[in-house]
């Protein structure tokens, strides 16, 4: 009896840890930073104090930090690559290749502890491998704190001097970062050319540079009375004495903290009737055209994010900031840097998309490099119905430039799927295409699948229920089910983990004692339901729809419901009750959410 109790006792207790095991749960760091920066050769020494919470059931022997800007020296892994890819990303090719000494980008880790105690580390590219002086317990807590020398590469990719515009520095990936530890272990990904993961925390940092340079970018400014340049309170005269300022920036709850900075910037204000508010910095070069473009983008940032808080959920920070640098659009926490030498149009939109990311990447924070469809997919889908919005479009298809990218990528050979890590694809344009075109479509035949109710209600729940926390696909397919009832398993693996498509057409019509029977074919490997439009001679029409058996759901307000069709069946039978030569049109998808691959079979015409 003795050991059949203990037996029970360590089987109930295995039950338990293995339940604990696959809960959620997510590191946490806070991180303190003073830079000092040397503006005349790009150099800046800085000094970091983390606090590491290791709440993983795991304990770690080694940590690993991410050193972006080692990336920008010639015969780095992103030079390597940019040089030997197919189609070379054109603001890369061989540029880093050609960088001088003065020019590359580095971050040399001078000394580095644990709790007080020196630990040993190696730098291997854009990764530095720390093995630690003693394990980190689950539970526990540690603080490293470490010297680091750093120079800003020349302005090639996202970060660096100097940009085309000549914005003198986009401090992006500038840092020292703590890689990502979850529960599939560590994410020490090298930075070859896209995007990051990172671990969830607070920023204290404080930034030091000539007195001439104005500062934008993540976290709240803590000290505006001293720093001035429009951040002080109205009417505030500001004395700056020296020949450098400090900024002091606290940032909580985010996973990184970039900034920019030039002598240069204009700065405006906006207070959003969300109450969030909206920094502008942009360069004084007297081009009217410019300031006039950028004056006018304020009132649509704002439109834009009213119309994120409706359709995704309320953004979370009290600013946000949209910041002239970097080498074309990129996202960071409460900010984005964008070129903006543009059309009205394009600054509009290039806003639109990096301002989504604010809620799609730095709220919901996705492992990019795993799942960059949903991030970028997800954010081309959002941005796209937002700008129509802001810029009053009467366009009735927005997404039709997305679809038609897809299908081109579909019928090109080349594809992969979109589970491909980021760094993987053979070509840059089909990272491009799967990432933005065919993770947006995700969304756009999601609505299709579960219906406009249902699917508004699952991008507010998942919203809700994952915010602050790294979701992955699986996540986001389940709060579709729970939201809906449909099953979408198969939904999710057919279109992010397989290259199969979709093809429905219409093969062929017969006449039986005054009815037509249709036989409508699938032709591609992925299944769908079937919304099928008839229009009579008469103009009188009818709406059918054809569940998809292994979905086991019924869409409303769909149609007149019809057999539902097992994926398995390569044909199906719609029956109608007019003879064939009453009928004018049949056509499936008449909505044109389907994507697929090829719609001249899918209309049969009188």
């Amino acid at each position: 009896m003795n050991k059949l109790l203990f037996l029970s006792f360590i089987l109930l207790s295995f039950g338990i840890q293995a339940q604990n095991n696959h809960s959620y749960w997510q590191q946490h760091v806070d991180y303190k930073m003073e830079i000092d920066m040397d503006v005349k050769n790009y150099q800046y020494h800085g000094k970091q104090t983390l606090v590491y919470t290791n709440n993983s059931p795991d304990t770690l022997y080694r940590v690993f930090y991410h050193l972006h800007f080692n990336a920008f020296q010639p015969g780095s892994e992103m030079d390597v690559r940019s040089r030997t890819i197919k189609d070379p990303d054109r603001r890369v090719e061989d540029r880093i290749s050609k960088l001088q000494p003065n020019e590359i980008g580095y971050i040399k880790v001078k000394s580095l502890s644990q709790d007080n105690q020196k630990v040993t580390h190696t730098t291997v590219g854009t990764i530095l491998e720390v093995n630690l002086k003693k394990p980190i317990l689950p539970g526990e807590k540690t603080t490293f704190k470490m010297d680091f020398d750093a120079q800003v590469p020349k302005q090639i990719r996202r970060s660096g001097r100097n940009n085309a515009e000549g914005i003198a520095l986009s401090m992006t990936q500038w840092y020292p970062k703590l890689a990502e530890y979850d529960f599939e272990g560590w994410h020490a990904d090298p930075y070859i050319g896209r995007e990051f993961h990172g671990v969830w925390g607070n920023f204290d940092v404080k930034i030091t540079i000539n007195k001439d340079y104005i500062i934008g970018g993540t976290g709240y400014l803590q000290n505006p009375n001293q720093i001035g340049y429009g951040y002080e309170d109205e009417g505030v005269k500001v004395k700056r004495k020296g020949k450098k300022l400090t900024w002091h920036f606290i940032a909580p709850n985010v996973h990184d903290f970039s900034w920019a900075a030039d002598p240069d910037y204009i700065h405006d204000k906006r207070m959003a009737s969300d109450g969030t508010q909206l920094h502008f910095l942009y360069k004084n070069n007297k081009n009217p055209e410019f300031i006039k473009n950028w004056k006018n983008l304020q009132e649509k940032t704002e439109g834009l994010l009213l119309f994120f808080n409706k359709h995704i959920g309320p953004y979370p920070y009290k600013q946000y900031s949209v910041i002239q640098g970097g080498d074309g659009g990129m996202e960071y926490a409460m900010c984005t840097l964008i070129t903006g030498e543009r059309s009205f149009g394009s600054l509009v939109g290039v806003t639109a998309h990096e301002l989504a990311h604010a809620w799609f990447q730095l709220v919901l924070a996705t492992n990019e490099s795993k799942h960059e469809w949903m991030d970028e997919g997800f954010t081309s889908y959002f941005s796209t119905l937002a700008e129509e919005h802001v810029m009053n479009s009467t366009n009735k298809n927005p997404f039709a430039n997305t679809y038609k990218g897809y299908l081109y990528l579909a019928n090109s050979g080349v594809e992969q799927p979109a589970s491909t890590h980021a760094d993987r694809y053979n070509f840059n344009q089909a990272y491009g295409i799967t990432a933005y075109s065919k993770g947006a479509i995700f969304l756009n035949q999601l609505e299709y699948l579960i219906g406009e109710e249902n699917f508004k209600k699952t991008i507010h729940r998942y919203y809700n229920d994952w915010k602050f926390k790294h979701p992955t696909p699986n996540d986001f397919k389940r709060v579709a089910e729970k939201v809906s009832g449909a099953h979408l398993d198969w939904y999710l693996t057919d279109w992010t983990q397989t290259t199969n498509t979709i093809d429905y057409a219409i093969k062929g019509l017969v006449e039986e004692n005054n009815q037509t029977i249709v036989t409508l074919e699938r032709k591609g490997l992925m299944p769908m339901p079937l919304e099928v439009l008839v229009t009579y001679k008469d103009n009188a029409t009818q709406r059918f729809y054809i569940p998809l058996r292994m979905m086991r759901f019924i869409k409303p307000n769909a149609g007149l419901v019809l057999d539902k069709w097992a994926w398995a069946y390569p044909t199906y039978t719609l029956k109608l009750d007019k003879p064939k030569a009453y009928i004018e049109k049949i056509e499936i998808d008449p909505s044109q959410r389907m994507a697929d691959v090829d719609p001249t079979n899918n209309v049969y015409q009188n």
